[in-house]
Formats: C-alpha cells, sequence, structure tokens
C-alpha cells in the first residue's frame, strides 16, 4: 500500500510533534508548499483528513489522534527490523534518539559524537534537551531510545543505569562571600533571591520540602529553565543558583562563577542513563550507550566517585536523607 511508505508517515509524525508545517519545513531545510503537498497525498491516500489547519499551525484531527500511536509504534518496529538486520552484518549503524537534561550536554553529548564520528560513522545521534518529567515522557512515549537526567537514589527504577554520583553546588558571582568558602549550609539560603527552574519541577519541590523543613521559604526571583541562562544571570548580579558540577566546571575554571558545595543536609544527585526496552538488542543504541558510559567516567572527576560501568541500581533499603 502506498500509504504506508515510512517517510510519509515520520513526516506525519513531524508534523504532530512540531504543530507547524513551517518549522518542520524549516527543520528540513525544504520549501513549505512541499511539506505540505506531501501531506495532502499523505491524507488522500488515507481517505481523510490527518491534521486541521489553523492560523498558529496544524492540529491532529480525530482520525490523526487515533493514528499516532500505531503510526509510532509502526515505525519504531521498522526501525528496529532494519536495525536488527544491519545488526547481523556487525556493523553498528541507524540513528539513535537520546533525550538529556541541559547541565550533562556539553560534556557528554560533545565526547560521544566525537567519537561516533571517529569510531561508528553511521550511527546518527539525534539529541532533545529537556527536563526531568519531559525525559521520562519521551521515553515511555517512544520518542526517544536513551535519556540522561538526575535522579535521587529513592527515585531510581530497573530501567536506571548509575553513571555518575554528583554533588549541588549554591553558585554565586566572583567575589560573592555566601559561596566564598568550599561548603555551605543549606540554611544560608534563606533570603537569598534564587535562579530556579520553572514550575512543574521535581527539583524545586525538593528544595522546598528541605526549606519548610528548616523553617524558611525559598525567595525566588527569577524562574528560568536555561542552565546557559541561570548561569549568566548569576554573572550579571540577578541572584544565586543551584546546579550541579558539570553545568559549572568551565566558569569555574574561567573564574566567571564561584560555587560552594551545599550541605546540612548535603543533596546527592545521580546521573542516570535509561533506556527503553525495545532497543535492547540494537548494536547502535548498545555503542551509543558504552560511549556515554566512557563519557561519564572522564566526568566523574568532578562530581565524585562513579560505580562501575554497566552497573545495575540495587534498590535501596531505605531512601537516602535530603
Amino acid at each position: 500500500m502506498e500509504a504506508m511508505r515510512p517517510a510519509a508517515w515520520r513526516l506525519f509524525v513531524e508534523l504532530a510533534d512540531a504543530g507547524s508545517i513551517t518549522r518542520v519545513a524549516q527543520a528540513r531545510n525544504a520549501a513549505q508548499p512541499h511539506i505540505s503537498r506531501q501531506l495532502g497525498e499523505l491524507e488522500a491516500l488515507c481517505g481523510g483528513r490527518l491534521f486541521a489547519r489553523h492560523g498558529r499551525g496544524v492540529a491532529l484531527t480525530d482520525l490523526g489522534i487515533w493514528v499516532l500511536p500505531r503510526v509510532r509504534n509502526w515505525l519504531a518496529e521498522t526501525d528496529q527490523l532494519e536495525s536488527d538486520i544491519r545488526t547481523g552484518s556487525g556493523v553498528p549503524i541507524g540513528e539513535v534518539r537520546a533525550a538529556l537534561i541541559p547541565s550533562v550536554l556539553h560534556p557528554l553529548v560533545t565526547s560521544v559524537a566525537a567519537q561516533l564520528r571517529e569510531r561508528y560513522p553511521l550511527v546518527r545521534l539525534s539529541v532533545r534537551e529537556g527536563q526531568g518529567g519531559q525525559l521520562d515522557e519521551w521515553l515511555d512515549g517512544g520518542k526517544v531510545d536513551l535519556a540522561v537526567g538526575y535522579r535521587y537514589e529513592r527515585e531510581l527504577r530497573d530501567i536506571d543505569e548509575v553513571l555518575v554520583r554528583a554533588d549541588t553546588y549554591l553558585v554565586g558571582p566572583i567575589g560573592d562571600t555566601v559561596t566564598r568558602a568550599a561548603s555551605v549550609r543549606f540554611a544560608a539560603l534563606r533570603g537569598l533571591p534564587l535562579i530556579l527552574p520553572c514550575r512543574p519541577s521535581a527539583w524545586r519541590d525538593t528544595l522546598d520540602d528541605i526549606g519548610r523543613k528548616q523553617g524558611f521559604a525559598l525567595q525566588v526571583a527569577t524562574e528560568a529553565d536555561s542552565v546557559f541562562l541561570q548561569r549568566e544571570l548569576v554573572m550579571g548580579g540577578g541572584g544565586h543558583t543551584i546546579l550541579g558540577p558539570f553545568a559549572i566546571a568551565e566558569a569555574l575554571a574561567a573564574r566567571r562563577l564561584q560555587a560552594a558545595r551545599i550541605v546540612e543536609p548535603v543533596l546527592p544527585r545521580v546521573v542516570t542513563l535509561s533506556s527503553h526496552k525495545r532497543v535492547a538488542t540494537s548494536l547502535a543504541h548498545r555503542v551509543v550507550a558504552e560511549l556515554m558510559r566512557e563519557a561519564a567516567k572522564q566526568m566523574s572527576g568532578m562530581a565524585g566517585v562513579p560505580v562501575p560501568a554497566g552497573k545495575k541500581h540495587a534498590p535501596a533499603r531505605r531512601a537516602t536523607a535530603h
């Protein structure tokens, strides 16, 4: 059936995710009329509209909503079949879709991408940036194959592999008296203008809960999900922020920021690698996962001692105190 061409349905999924013909055309470096024509041909073959057009872009029709999860599953199975066939030759090949939190994007993806170019040129890495809840949603929904994010020990699941354990730091501008020492008590956050991620945020909830237990509410001056913006605001005197070591290593080395490890309580965070169960036998995905483990070893010098590569988490008997 002509309508079952994978390329046509990949376009459908891209449009459903983007909600805009213009954005998809820009991403593909294609003319907008060309994208519209391809969509029209697909809808004609389906015998009904997949999208409703409106002033801000496109939205799925009832037919499109019904089709989307089925198409996602079919494309995933098609990709897996192609990967399995190619894997039989012993050569890693194909696309690996990964999602990462912003603070580990540079040290991790930079290293992995360089290694792929040198050692596995037929593997293509597609990277998305997102926050904690988004990563889980994308992984569960099959939009990504691998996810790297922060978790607490008590939150670890069977699909989470520990890459690095990291401390958490209060970050201030150069010359700041609060972050002058190597460590700072959580109580020192009382009254500080803070730059923190937007809600909803499990990280914000954790910090608020600790503050309440110590008898004060955090004073949030600015909300910003972008780690880059958080750092820039701190450098510009807009307040303090709370980050892991990978997000601030270069700025600390360049003496553009200073930071103190938060204690009483310490805020240990775990960098995890999580994978969708269906990719377990894909050679390309296994290669990317192994390169991430190698990169994590290099990152561990600024974060603490990592667990041995490949070691899975064993559920703790009690939750880590925060």
